[in-house]
Formats: structure tokens, sequence, C-alpha cells
């Protein structure tokens, strides 16, 4: 099987604000872009099994095809910052999306 992680030229998460975290995935390749897209797999219900939360705290899920990316926004557990916070700048959050796995690898 292919993880996401192979597939995406960018994977990342950062904060979005104190109270979010955004998960940026871009492509370098229309083909691998549509592949994922159109796999049906990112979807609110998967984001919220890959993270253990519900899918009302995924706030956006969107597709960008002139970008040839998405972007996922949802609630953070802990505020950035505060006590028990353990990654202040949300950018070790996108590991769980990483290791998602999208089918069989295609020749190029």
């Amino acid at each position: 099987m292919t993880q996401l992680g192979q597939l995406a030229k960018v994977l990342r998460s950062k904060n979005s604000g104190p109270f979010e975290l955004t998960l940026d995935v871009l492509f370098d390749s229309e083909d691998r872009y549509r592949m994922v897209k159109d796999s049906g797999l990112i979807t609110k219900k998967t984001v919220s099994e890959l993270y253990g939360i519900t899918e009302e705290q995924i706030h956006h899920l969107v597709f960008f095809d002139q970008a040839l990316g998405f972007k996922i926004t949802f609630a953070r557990d802990i505020s950035s910052g505060t006590v028990g916070d353990r990654d202040v700048y949300g950018a070790q959050q996108h590991a769980p999306l990483m290791v998602l796995d999208v089918g069989p690898m295609k020749e190029e």
C-alpha cells in the first residue's frame, strides 16, 4: 500500500491561531493529487478517526484543484502554549495523515 506521505510533496501542520490546527497537503503531480482526491479517503470521518476527534471539531476540509492540494483545519484539544500543550507551534501534528494508506502505487 502507498501512504499519503509518499505521494505528497508537502505535508505539514501548523497553528491556525491558538485554538486550531491546520494540515496542508500539496502535490507536485496532478496525477497524484487526483488519485488521492478521487479515492474518497480524505473525509471528515477519516480525519476524525486518525486524530481521535469528533467530526464536529473539523472546521474546514477543502480541496484546491488549482494548487494541487487540500487543507484541513480542526480544533485543538488544548490551546497553544497552555499547560499540557506538547506542541506549541502545531508543527508536529501531521504524522497520522502522513501514514494514511491511499492505495497501491501507480507507475508514472
